[in-house]
């Protein structure tokens, strides 16, 4: 990583001196088939055109370019010595003339890690894929360029290949031919792209799977629009590719944000692959959006993983206009496309397909995502100071996603949705193929509502931070409310927050607050618990009457933020606790379950709730929710309150009447059910007991059976992998499910199988594996990381944490920015869970002072996490007393 970093106030420097005018890049792959005989890495050549104008005839610049050698550079026609210009990561450029062109002829390194141009050999047939993947920064591994977004142009890309590859660009291939080298391989050229940043571009390359289907749509001046779909994958996986499901999204997509928009989607046709070892979720890159294969589902899956697929596939979309058609200037404002991004994924999502729900999963599981990172002590405004690339790089988190998300959730509750769109609008064609600041976005949303945006944004945009919101009600002798009020405080006021640094900005919050009773009316079944009253209401300041509940009936339940208008948390008076802990499964409404499940692990996250308290409503409720995601959401919330907030003397029995509970509900659940295989997946989680361990292993050989689960590929890995980490399932036996399973996702579940095995030797081979060498693809390092990974097992561990605080800042030097940061979160000894452990992180933060801050900050947040389950882990012994 070192001489890699782009600052801000460089990438300000080189934007006010250049303009560029287009790029071609010719990219030669015909190297990454066939044996690889150098001793070096693998590379391929990438020679790239750079036509630019200068604002400063004589002045000096640089061009980004990261690759093992240069072979030659022209500037203006005067070659320039590539081993006096270019230093590794940077081409020094000087005597610019007021209009340049600069050609750099270089040999470019192929990637193991999923940055830059990634290759992949598929241990099935032994067939090479190929895609890119630059976010931040990484367009400059693949050609050289000047790479930051606010230096756009149009892109002309050529690729040669091996004859019979599918090979995708950004733009429409607009003719293929041989190459004339006489070995089978053919030179695509695309036609040039309209205006857009450097890591927006893309190359998707291989014998892909390749489906396609045509979207047409009239548009309001009576043209017709046609837009060319496709949608790939692997050869291997085409078996389990349901493109027809995809194709359907995403016209639906399509027809909403043209509905919506008023601005036709602007790049031309639109191909979506599904690419092995892919770092992130997805990627936006207009015309060729890429995914993780792993949304290609190779065994039964909940419609929990289909909504979330198709969320995806409508937040990229969403990114053609907020991100792609208008680009934020610096990664300050990356909230302009990726928080729009989020929110809108889940408003078209609700708008346009079949799943109706999503408001619920986004209540549920994003904001936990973002509740989590504001309360971190690395946390941050929306919009965030970026000084440089590495802060970039880790700032795509929840804050930057979810909670910006949330924020505009609730600025649509301010300024009105048909306020929000139309700025939207006027916003695109304002800026189309521009970049934009805050200000730029804030202007035409004042325009449209009439609202005082710097206000609300100060407030919402520019402060950190997650607000508390608790009711306080008073009651007469007739049991009428004669005060209701909404209480506010910052999170660390409200004293959930330990050592975390004071953020104490109050915020005007518009929130709904409905009143639940179990005396259910007409209509309901018994014993409901149903609402019966609610109001709206503007919450600013530290406290705030609901004078439109004054009088209604005593309820049972007070939920503050009902129908999840804002971004907060949400406390429980006393007697609403009483309730839910009673009666949390007879509350009929799901939106409304949903907040109070996560309003609940918020408590036990703050150590105000007892982890022993939290697992009994999981045992007591969970079998009883209908949504499967929110379902799933709190199993994975179990797991975490049984291994890190539980005391830990409590494990060992939390953790049997967990299993026992999850071994009811996977035989009471519906047969051939999501509900099925979700109690399932989780009981392979937690099961302990030698019977439990027994049954897994039934399941796993065909002795034991369970009427309606069907144990295929995927779920035999599942058990697998927990008879690994319990010592049931030797070396032998692991190869044996590989032979049945021998394909790339088979020997990702291989790996993270092994690596599980309790085995002091086996973790000192996972170990060196990670750490000590680099042989390992990003995917296979991600999949030993989880393996070496057990929270059962504790002494095997205890001699890495040490370790882990010796070689972070090596291995940050060393490695690249994914990677690190895929070790040193990955391998933080957090499931230790001990003050030792705490002592140690602090002593490595107060003894590196000058770490890079990147590194500084994931060591930190690790460390916070650590120190929050601690004292969870306090409070669930207090509560034993």
């Amino acid at each position: 990583m070192p001489g890699e970093n782009l600052t801000r106030d460089e990438a300000r420097a080189r934007a006010k001196l250049l303009s560029v005018e287009a790029y071609e890049v010719a990219l030669d792959l015909r190297s990454a088939v066939g044996e690889h005989t150098g001793s070096g890495p693998r590379t391929f050549r990438s020679t790239t055109t750079i036509r630019f104008r200068c604002a400063e005839p004589g002045a000096a610049t640089f061009a980004d370019l990261v690759a093992p050698s240069v072979t030659s550079v022209r500037l203006n026609g005067r070659e320039l010595d590539p081993a006096a210009v270019f230093d590794g990561s940077r081409i020094a450029l000087d005597g610019l003339a007021a209009e340049n062109e600069l050609v750099v002829d270089a040999r470019c390194a192929y990637s193991r890690t999923g940055e830059g141009l990634h290759r992949f050999v598929d241990p099935e047939d032994g067939e090479v894929y190929l895609y890119t993947q630059y976010e931040p920064a990484d367009a400059r591994r693949v050609f050289a360029n000047f790479e930051q977004p606010d230096l756009k142009a149009p892109f002309t890309f050529s690729v040669t290949a091996p004859e019979g590859w599918t090979v995708l660009g950004n733009g429409t291939a607009g003719r293929v031919e041989p190459s004339g080298a006489g070995d089978a391989s053919a030179t695509t050229h695309f036609t040039p792209t309209r205006p857009i940043s450097t890591y927006i571009t893309a190359v998707v390359a291989g014998p892909y799977h390749y489906e396609s289907d045509l979207y047409r749509r009239t548009l309001p001046d009576g043209s017709e629009l046609e837009i060319p779909l496709g949608a790939l994958c692997r050869k291997g996986l085409a078996k389990h590719f349901d493109a027809a499901d995809i194709f359907t999204v995403t016209k639906q997509g399509l027809d909403f944000f043209h509905d919506h928009f008023d601005y036709p989607y602007p790049f031309g046709k639109y191909d979506q692959a599904f690419v092995p070892e892919y770092n992130i979720g997805a990627m936006e890159n207009p015309g060729c959006v890429t995914f993780r294969e792993e949304f290609v589902f190779r065994g039964k899956v909940t419609q929990a993983s289909y909504e979330h697929r198709a969320n995806v596939i409508l937040h990229e979309m969403a990114h053609m206009w907020f991100g792609d058609l208008v680009t934020m200037e610096w990664w300050d404002d990356l909230w302009l496309k990726e928080s729009f991004a989020d929110f809108m994924g889940a408003f078209a999502l609700v708008g346009a397909t079949r799943f109706t729900d999503g408001w619920i999963t986004f209540a549920n599981r994003r904001k936990a995502w973002a509740y989590r990172a504001d309360q971190l002590p690395s946390t941050h405004p929306v919009t965030a100071d970026i000084g440089d690339l590495e802060d970039a790089k880790l700032n795509f988190d929840g804050i930057t996603y979810a909670k910006g998300a949330s924020v505009l959730k609730q600025l649509v509750a301010y300024v009105g949705q048909d306020a929000f769109l139309e700025g939207a609008r006027r916003y695109f064609k304002r800026h189309a193929y521009g970049n934009t600041r805050l200000s730029d976005l804030l202007s035409v949303l004042a325009e449209t509502s009439g609202r005082d945006m710097a206000t609300w944004s100060r407030a919402w945009l520019e402060t950190a931070g997650v607000n508390v919101l608790t009711p306080q009600a008073t009651y007469d002798a007739e049991g009428h409310i004669t005060e209701l009020a909404v209480v506010q405080e910052a999170a660390d006021s409200a004293g959930s927050d330990g050592a975390a640094p004071p953020r104490g900005t109050l915020r005007p919050h518009r929130v709904a607050v409905g009143l639940y009773r179990k005396d259910a009316p007409s209509g309901e079944r018994a014993g409901a618990l149903v609402r019966y009253a609610r109001a709206e209401v503007d919450v600013d300041g530290p406290r705030t009457v609901v004078t439109e509940l004054t009088g209604a009936a005593r309820p049972d339940l007070i939920l503050v933020n009902d129908e999840d208008l804002t971004y907060c948390k949400v406390r429980f008076d006393v007697d609403s606790l009483d309730t839910l802990r009673e009666h949390l499964g007879e509350l009929t409404d799901p939106l409304a379950r949903a907040l109070s499940w996560s309003a609940l692990w918020n408590l036990t996250r703050d150590a105000l709730l007892p982890a022993r308290d939290y697992l009994e409503l999981v045992r007591r409720f969970a079998g009883a929710e209908s949504d499967i995601g929110v379902l799933q959401m709190v199993q994975a919330w179990a797991l975490s309150a049984l291994h890190y907030y539980s005391a830990p003397d409590a494990r060992e029995e939390a953790g049997a009447r967990l299993a026992e509970a999850a071994l009811r509900e996977l035989r009471l659940a519906e047969p051939g059910s999501g509900h099925q295989l979700a109690w399932a997946r989780f009981f392979a989680q937690v099961a302990a007991a030698d019977s439990e361990v027994r049954l897994l292993r039934g399941l796993l050989d065909g002795t034991a059976r369970i009427d309606g689960l069907d144990v295929d590929q995927e779920l035999r890995w599942t058990f697998l992998a927990a008879l690994a980490a319990s010592g049931q399932a030797d070396e032998a036996l692991i190869a044996a499910e590989l032979a049945r399973d021998d394909t790339a996702s088979g020997k990702r579940h291989q790996v993270r199988c092994l690596a599980a095995r309790p085995s002091a030797a086996v973790k000192a081979e996972a170990w060196e594996a990670v750490v000590e060498s680099d042989r390992l693809s990003n995917a296979l390092v991600e999949a030993t990381i989880s393996g070496f990974d057990q929270p059962g097992q504790r002494e095997l561990l205890a001699p890495y944490a040490p370790r882990y605080f010796e070689m972070i800042e090596r291995i940050w030097q060393e490695r690249s920015i994914e990677i690190g940061m895929a070790i040193v979160r990955g391998l933080f000894p957090a499931a230790l869970g001990d003050a030792d452990t705490l002592e140690a992180a602090d002593a490595w933060l107060s003894g590196h002072p000058d770490a890079a801050p990147a590194l500084r900050r994931l060591v930190l947040e690790a460390r916070d996490d650590l120190a929050r389950a601690l004292r969870g882990q306090e409070c669930d012994a207090r509560a034993a007393r």
